[in-house]
Parts: structure tokens; sequence; C-alpha cells
């Protein structure tokens, strides 16, 4: 073994998860800054290191130290402390007062900070607000450093081991020594597998019950996010034993117990998370009450039918299709409108509404998403609110609306419900009381949600409420092949290619992920901004089926960030860097969880508005509302210069450009892509395969989810 000393200039690269770091270190006899590469978590700018590990010669990058292990010690020298302080360590405290304190005090620095702080107050511009949140963070550091140090040796990142002290405080080390687990249940981003590499350094035996009992929950959650309400035994085997490495036999006395307790619960073969069971049953029993309830008023049906023939706003004429849905939905206490695009979903939503408002009701609209409200809003002329915002939803108390304080109005109009999951609905139908009539309208064929179930589906299936599908296109949808081209892909048909200048759908054929790639950036940065006098990050969307791959969002977001938002542009406008990702002023960001705090939810879309490099935040501005990021809590958010299909439901873009190639293979079907068609307003281009496309439109077959709401729906 080697042994090397030296204070941390740069940090080139760091996987918070890994906690794989390349760092350049100034070390003693050595001219140039030397490459240093391993696992080193908790480094930052200014560290003081001393390393055991070996040389070596990489071809590529030249000389390297590799680490085997290392200490860090505070720096002694001026520069250091200066580089140490600067680093974003400390929150208040960035490059240019870690100047400024360490032109005061100079060495003495880190002993004037641990132990007469207020000192600070000498130098300009540093007030007691600043000093008193440096006090905070430099305590903190020092508690972490210790979770850190304990941490590490058992394989934690630096990333995960900030939200774990963030969750249990100083008794962090005892939670973690006493149920490891409990972090895969507590924290948001740390799942089953990293508790299970903590628990396994810590001595817990693999047939340990708290370790089977939080894998059979971690497989159940996992079931969920495929989008089943319930697990059938031989599919919640599969995925525990493969997670465990255990037998079936040893699992089963475990899931007895944990049915017991009610940490599950098992009806018939079917085995759920509470959460799921009880939200599945309750929204059965809330739409059999709402149908089987009156109204709070009557109205006279055939007179506003008569006056609803006659044209109205806009020149608007309803046909008997749309005249009929309009008709249902006055003699119905819950009811669902379906229909693809084109079909006068939308002009036949407004019609309802102006139908319920002509006799006095009180009309309330609410969307899955901000946008799809937006789109809502923009489409009847009415306020529409996120379903959340409709809600009240309130950190940590949780919804404000409910059973005992429930929504107030007449008729509650859902928009894009193929999204609604089988929580979010059960929440939504607690609030609506039992007179308020429900209407339901969605997209069928679109990708199901994102969250568990299959609400709209079973909901049509179950035949307990009436159902109007408006599928006649009308006139001036005709003109626009991108409708016409969902169409057809809904009906197994291939997509018409013929390109064309007046055309609003195109198709570029490109045979390998390297010819898209460049293609794709061409069209955005380039061709598609100079021919439409588009705003290539507000007006162009790249929708991909997949994450990974050179076609795939992560790396487009990359090479687009790159032509779109370039380092040269933000000289002097600062950027945070987390786990690999730089996140710089004027960026495309994306939301990708549920954050009721801050009220904002998965697949909002933002904009870094700025970047505040003393306080180690963001801000990032949603539909006119800034909302701040501290560093540790970058990892719920993406760059969105290019998200996926899933991320894009209940959105609408002006301009889309969507890769479609048989390296997407896996994720091929027809639901993909005729919602990936359907999110474009005015132009899209397809660069792709035909062999993809085609493979897609034939592949039909839908991903069965587990759930029992159509069932429960027709039960007496």
């Amino acid at each position: 073994m080697d042994m090397l000393r030296c204070v941390v200039e740069r940090i080139t690269f760091q996987n918070e998860q890994s906690g794989y770091t390349v760092i350049k270190g100034k070390a003693k006899g050595y001219h140039d800054l030397v490459t240093i590469v391993g696992t080193m978590p908790s480094v930052v700018i200014g560290s003081v290191l001393s390393l055991q590990g070996t040389w070596k010669n990489d071809s590529t990058y030249g000389p390297q130290f590799t680490v085997h292990s290392f200490e860090e010690t505070l720096p002694a020298t001026v520069h250091g402390i200066e580089k140490y302080l600067g680093s974003g360590l400390i929150k208040g405290i960035g490059p240019v007062f870690a100047k400024k304190i360490v032109n005061t005090f100079g060495t003495e620095t880190l002993e004037i900070i641990e132990s007469d702080a207020d000192r600070l107050l000498e130098i300009r511009g540093i007030g007691k607000v600043r000093i008193d949140r440096l006090k905070r963070s430099w305590q903190e550091q020092k508690e972490i450093k210790n979770i850190m140090l304990f941490l590490q040796s058992h394989g934690v990142s630096t990333t995960h081991a900030t939200k774990i002290f963030k969750t249990y405080g100083i008794d962090s080390i005892q939670v973690v020594k006493e149920n490891p687990y409990r972090l895969a249940d507590d924290i948001w981003g740390i799942g089953f597998k990293t508790a299970d590499t903590i628990a396994e350094k810590l001595g817990v035996a693999k047939d340990a019950w708290m370790r089977l009992r939080s894998g059979l929950l971690y497989s159940l959650n996992k079931l969920s996010e495929d989008g089943h309400c319930h697990a059938v035994p031989d599919q919640l085997s599969k995925v525990a034993i493969g997670l465990l490495g255990t037998t079936e036999e040893m699992l089963e006395p475990v899931l007895e117990a944990m049915s017991r307790s009610e940490d599950v619960i098992i009806e018939d073969e079917a085995i759920y998370l509470p959460a799921f069971y009880h939200a599945e049953t309750a929204v059965a029993k809330r739409v059999r009450t709402l149908i089987g309830t009156e109204r709070r008023k009557k109205m006279d049906v055939s007179r506003v039918i008569e006056h609803m023939h006659r044209p109205h706003i806009g020149g608007i004429t309803y046909d008997e299709i749309q005249l009929e849905a309009m008709k249902t939905a006055m003699m119905s206490k819950f009811m669902v409108l379906t229909g693809g695009p084109g079909t006068g979903k939308t002009t036949t939503t407004l019609g309802i509404i102006q139908a319920f408002q002509a006799s006095g009701f009180l009309v309330v609209c609410a969307a899955p998403t901000g946008r799809a409200a937006k789109r809502m809003s923009e489409a009847t002329g009415m306020e529409a609110k996120t379903i959340h915002r409709l809600l009240e939803f309130k950190p940590p108390q949780g919804y404000q609306r409910n059973a005992k304080n429930p929504l107030e109005g007449d008729v509650l109009i859902l928009d894009e419900c193929s999204m609604i999951d089988i929580i979010l609905m059960h929440n939504l139908l607690k609030a609506v009381p039992d007179r308020m009539t429900v209407l339901l309208v969605g997209d069928t064929d679109q990708l199901p949600s994102v969250g568990a179930g299959n609400v709209l589906n079973d909901i049509i299936a179950s035949g307990v409420v009436p159902v109007v599908r408006l599928q006649r296109i009308f006139r001036q949808a005709q003109g626009s092949r991108i409708i016409m081209n969902a169409h057809r892909i809904n009906q197994g048909k291939g997509i018409d290619i013929a390109n064309g200048k007046a055309s609003d759908f195109f198709y570029i054929e490109s045979s390998s992920p390297e010819e898209a790639l460049e293609k794709i950036l061409s069209l955005v940065t380039t061709r598609l901004p100079g021919y439409y006098h588009a705003d290539p990050i507000r007006d162009i969307q790249v929708l991909t089926p997949m994450q990974r791959g050179l076609v795939g969002a992560a790396n487009l977001n990359r090479m687009l960030q790159e032509r779109l938002n370039p380092i040269q542009d933000t000289l002097g406008k600062p950027s945070l860097a987390r786990a690999g990702m730089e996140y710089r002023l004027h960026d495309k960001v994306m939301q990708i969880k549920n954050d009721y705090d801050k009220e904002v939810f998965n697949g909002d879309i933002g904009t870094i508005t700025d970047v505040n490099i003393e306080d180690q935040e963001l801000t990032i501005t949603f539909d006119g509302r800034d909302v701040a990021y501290e560093r540790s809590e970058l990892d719920e958010v993406v760059l969105a210069y290019a998200i996926t299909i899933h991320k894009s439901q209940g959105s609408e873009y002006p301009i889309v450009v969507l890769p479609f190639l048989m390296t997407h293979f896996v994720m091929l079907q027809r639901n993909l892509l005729y919602t990936a068609v359907t999110r474009a307003k005015k132009v899209l281009v397809v660069i792709g395969e035909r062999k993809a496309v085609g493979y897609a439109i034939r592949n039909q077959k839908p991903h069965e989810r587990n759930t029992r709401l159509c069932r429960r729906l027709q039960e007496p």
C-alpha cells in the first residue's frame, strides 16, 4: 500500500448513491494536481485527506491514485480553510464569505467558528441571522460527521446519511442499529436493498424476522409500483424469494403473522397492503352510495336539452351523440364520458357544464395534475383546480376536505381520469357529498395511472354507471394528421407517413440510436425553432419511451442541456451539482415525487430561476410560483428537456419530438405510442424505425393489473 496526504482542490465527479468519487488533490512533492479515485462519500473541497491505496496508470486519464481507505482531518492552512468553508459544506457560507472570514481570522478561523462564532460579527456583511444559521449548520455537520463515519463504514452514501440525520436526528445511529429496515419504511429514496446492505454489515441474520417482514412489504410496494392493488401468492413469493434469497416455507409464517397484526390484509387469495385494500373497498362503496342518492334539487331535462339544440357560444352546434351525453349527465348521479382526440370530448364537457349552470347548479372542475387543470380551465373558461388543491391538502395534517368537511357544489367534473389511481380516487370520493353529481372524463386508450389501480377502466367495465363513448371524428379534426394517426394507431392500422409542408405530423426514418440522437439534437436546437419561430426550451418537448440508452431521457437531457443551456452562457451565474447532474440557471426541470410541503407534484415541470451558492439552494418556478430546494432535496428533481412518455400524461406541448426505436423494445405497446402522439398540440415529429412503430401498434396486450374494484362495484 502507498500513502498519500493531500488537500481536495476539486471534485470532478461524485456518485451520491455509491459514494464513488473522482477528485483532484494538491499533494506534497507533486507539482501538478493528483487524480484520486475511490469510494469517498463525505469529502468536500478543502478537506485534508490521509489516503492508503495504490497508483495505477489509466490508458485514458493517466496516473491515478486508487483509494482503499482514508481518514479526513480539518484543514490547517489558510488556503485549505477557505476552500473548506466555501465548498457549500456550511449553509450560509459560500466562496465570498469564506474569503472574508479567512482574511480576518486566518488559521484560527475554524477554532473561532467552533468556540466563539459571534466574533464573525466583526466582518462586514455578516449579521446575527447568518451567524445563527452558521452555528446550527456547524453543529449539524459535526453530528452528521459522526453519523457519517458510522454509516460510511456500513456502505451508506452521503445523501442517504443526510436524510437519515434529518429524519432521526441524534438518534440516527441508535435507530439504524436497532432496526435498519425502518429506513426503508420511513425515508423516501432509501429502499429495502440499501437497508439490507446496512443490516448485513451490522450482522443481521438472513432469516431474521425483521428482514423477512421488510422484504415482503418491499415486494408488495414494488408490485404496487407496477400498478397492482394486491398480489396473488405465487406472484408475491416469486418477487420476495428473488429479493431475499429465502424459501416459501420461511415466508409463510411471517406472512401469517403480518396478517394477524394487519401489516397486510389477506382476502381469499389476494394479499393487500392495508392502504390499497381500504381504498378499493371504500371507492366501491362511495360510488354505489352516490348512485343511490338523489340530487339536492331537480332539473327540467327536456327544457334544457331543447335549449342546448340551439347554436351556442362560438357557433357550437351539438350533434345527437353529444346531446345524448348531456342528457345522460343530467339524468345520472355518476357518469363516465370517454373518447379519443377530435371526438368532441372537450366541447361536450363544456355543453354539460352549460346545461347544469342553466338549471342553477354550481359546477366544480378538477384534474389530477397542474397542467391538466390548466388545460381544462382554458377549454371551459372556468377555474379548474388540481385534485390535491381542491381537497385542500396541507401537510402533515392531510386532506382538509373529507367526509366531515365535504366539498361545496352540486356537480363535480373530473378531467384526465385515466391518470387517477385508487388512493387518490379514495381521498377524492370521501370528500364528495352524497347529493353531488360526479362526471368522469377521460380517454381509456391512454396509459393507465402511474399509481396502483385501473380506476377509470374498472368503473366502465363494472356496468354500474352510465358510459357515453364519443367516436365520431369532427370535420375540423380530420385535417390534423396527428389526430387521424392517433385513431389509426388505436384501430391497429399503420400510421400515415406522407410528410408535407402543410402537415402537423412528420416521420423521419432513423436506423440507429446514434443517427436518431443527432437528428433530435438538430431538430430541437435549430430546425424546429427556426421554422416555427419556437422557443426550444418552452415550446418543444422531447418524449421518449425509456430513461436509459442513447436516446433515453437521461442521456438526451445531458446532451440537450449542453446545447440549449451551455455553461458558457451561465458564466457568473452559478450552478449546483448533485449525483453527477448539474443544475444550471434557466434549466428546464421536472419534479419526480409528490412533495406536499412544497405543493409540487410528480410530473410538474418548472424552470430554475435562481441558484444560491451561499445557501446551497435552488429556486424553481412552477407556473409562476417560486419554490426553494436545498441541495439535499435535489433528488426530487431531474432535467426535463426530455421526459418519458409516462411522465407526460395529462400534458400537451406545442411541439413534440418522439424517438421510437427497436432499442426501446421492452416498452413498445400501442397505448404508449398512442399516448405520446396525443401529447402534441401543433406539431409531432417521430424519429425512428418503421419496425418499432409497427410492433407497438400490433402489441396491444394490456399489462394486467391486480384489482378487485370492478368486482366490488358489481357486488350487492
